[in-house]
């Protein structure tokens, strides 16, 4: 056979193995109803689930209790305006700590505002007064609302103090010596200021990561323990390439969380009106990398899983691990090196950082050019990885093979001449 036709035969042999891989494993995929579950239902699912849990974004009416010993005008006064605000609800006045105390051990007030017995006489007198704020840090939320609804009624009566105080000619006078330096407070791309607008995202790129994870390490599993050997490559004459094999399984797994993702990442924010401002194309551009990141990442640790419960009991823990990594829910410039070096040997970390800049931010993919190279160069060394992995298992397969037909045919020649020393014990 000629060289050309010789290398024509082996670029269709190649295709025509690759697409049998690629509905091999499609079948493999819906047969599992493990994998289905991680494939589909857990995506399906998880994400309407946290979207729904903090859909209220941020705490309204959150209970709080006061120990006013004082019992004087501005004390009172300054109890009406927190309760005034949407986000305190102040259940009852007490006199004494004890009570208070009480009342947040039962659960039935989330936080403790106390003022002096000296209060009132001290703003009269022209003296700083301090109003004591405590609060139950099982929920930050309710230290939030907390914190902002007082600090922002001392400031606004501290304005209203100082004017009668300091009178002034004019009321411009008034307004620079109350206000000298006036602020206003804009939230960029959070205008609730809420917990869904920033979390909800990176958990929704980390549940793809994940259910890729546990899936594609599930089938690996299962086919450990199908096959003879315990190899990753099933003994079949059309699994004799790795590059067949790898594209094969991977093709069938882009297929998939194509559609997976639109459903994630475009559907769920817009169900619950967290913010979307990216341009699609440059989304689906960004995507590209991520995905085959984490399907490189999945095979190759799927390398590595013994059984279907492996994945299992190593990989789900580490969920909210990546997602502190990540440098959403935790500042990144709090993260130590290490464990900020550690986070980039997963694709998570530059995908939810590039993906909340271009989604929530409205960034382009020059604004996000770092986290996008980043998932390239993992998407190259994690397919390295996983070709070598193949191709060791393929190997491996070959040897175990050859030696299981070399031990038949020394048991065949062994019982042959059993059988011919027999007969010539006959004769």
């Amino acid at each position: 056979m000629k060289r050309e036709y010789r290398f024509r035969y082996m670029v269709l042999e190649g295709i025509r193995d690759l697409f049998y891989i690629w509905k091999d494993e499609m079948r493999n995929v819906f047969k599992d109803a493990g994998v289905v579950i991680f494939f589909f239902l857990v995506p399906l699912a998880y994400p309407v689930l946290y979207a729904f849990i903090y859909n209220n974004e941020v705490v309204h009416e959150a209970r709080l209790v006061v120990v006013d010993p004082c019992d004087s005008y501005l004390s009172r006064e300054f109890t009406r305006r927190v309760d005034a605000t949407a986000d305190v609800r102040v259940v009852r006045v007490c006199t004494d700590m004890a009570e208070a105390k009480r009342m947040v051990d039962e659960k039935r007030a989330y936080g403790i505002l106390s003022f002096p017995e000296d209060f009132s006489r001290s703003l009269h007198t022209g003296r700083q007064a301090t109003v004591s704020l405590y609060c139950d840090m099982s929920s930050l939320l309710f230290y939030k609302a907390f914190l902002l609804s007082a600090t922002e009624v001392s400031l606004e009566m501290g304005k209203e103090l100082r004017a009668r105080t300091s009178p002034s000619s004019t009321e411009e006078m008034e307004r620079i010596a109350v206000d000298p330096i006036p602020y206003e407070s804009v939230n960029l791309f959070n205008t609730q200021n809420g917990f869904a607008s920033f979390l909800v995202p990176a958990i929704l790129m980390l549940v793809l990561q994940q259910t890729l994870i546990l899936g594609i390490g599930m089938l690996g599993g299962t086919v450990r323990e199908k096959n003879r050997f315990h190899g990753l490559v099933p003994i079949n004459a059309r699994f004799k390439g790795t590059l067949r094999i790898v594209f094969g399984k991977s093709l069938a797994y882009i297929v998939l969380y194509a559609f997976v993702s639109i459903w994630v990442l475009a559907i769920v924010p817009r169900l619950f009106s967290l913010p979307q401002i990216g341009d699609p194309r440059v989304i689906a551009l960004f995507l590209l990398p991520y995905l085959f990141a984490c399907i490189f990442l999945s095979m190759t640790l799927s390398g590595f899983m013994r059984s279907r419960e492996s994945p299992m009991l190593v990989f789900v823990f580490t969920s909210v691990i990546l997602l502190f990594m990540s440098g959403v829910s935790w500042p990144e410039a709090a993260v130590p090196p290490f464990w900020k070096a550690m986070s980039y040997l997963f694709p998570s970390t530059p995908g939810i950082q590039g993906f909340i800049r271009i989604n929530t931010c409205g960034a382009t993919l020059n604004e996000v050019s770092t986290p996008y190279r980043v998932l390239w160069i993992q998407a190259g060394v994690y397919f390295i990885a996983t070709c070598l992995i193949y191709r060791y298992q393929i190997i491996r397969g070959r040897r175990l093979l050859i030696k299981r037909h070399r031990e038949l045919k020394r048991r065949r020649m062994s019982r042959l001449k059993t059988k011919s020393n027999d007969v010539i014990h006959r004769i």
